[in-house]
């Protein structure tokens, strides 16, 4: 296993994002196992991307996550130690994902938005999977900036503008900003 704090550092910047705070709504365990909650479950597939993209930025990482909607019936003050739909959702997933050798599968109460979701995640999975160490960076940084200016981010990466062009082709950040955007909006109307 690589040097934990390769990834340890970035990824515990990442789950702390929006004042989360550890370890009642994320916590890392085991040595390479994390749960996080996420407030609002349309916002839940970019961070899965974010995290991604975080550990992607390490050479040869990769992480599997799991993502479950439901309700929380429990709150403890560990996040690990909460309950309720959306935990076993993600749990009953993750362990899906390990035996069809997938990184990425959305569980809900809703059979027909999983199996559409779950086929957009697989097809999202072929770029992302494959994401080298700058294309990781880029998504990266523009899943926390989706407004910085083509000069700002060339400038941030030490590459020209043409090259952030390139780079973006090669993450398929667009067509997995559709996706995500698909997610979101549908998410909206189920929980309407």
């Amino acid at each position: 296993m690589k040097n934990s704090n390769q990834w340890l550092v970035p990824l515990k910047k990442t789950l702390s994002a929006s004042d989360r705070t550890s370890p009642e709504l994320w916590e890392i365990y085991r040595g390479d196992s994390f749960q996080v909650e996420i407030a609002k479950p349309d916002e839940a597939f970019m961070e899965a991307i974010r995290i991604k993209a975080t550990i992607k930025c390490v050479k040869n990482l990769d992480v599997r996550m799991a993502i479950g909607i439901g309700t929380k019936d429990f709150k403890a003050s560990r996040i690990t130690e909460s309950n309720g739909e959306a935990f076993v959702n993600s749990g009953v997933r993750l362990e899906g994902l390990k035996k069809e050798k997938q990184n990425l599968a959305i569980k809900t109460p809703w059979p027909d938005f999983d199996e559409q979701m779950n086929l957009l995640m697989r097809l999202s999975l072929i770029p992302m999977d494959n994401w080298t160490r700058g294309a990781a960076e880029l998504v990266k940084i523009l899943s926390n900036n989706p407004d910085i200016r083509q000069n700002k981010l060339a400038k941030k990466l030490g590459i020209s503008q043409s090259s952030v062009s390139e780079r973006k082709k090669r993450a398929f950040y667009e067509e997995i900003m559709q996706v995500e955007s698909f997610y979101r909006k549908k998410i909206k109307v189920l929980l309407s």
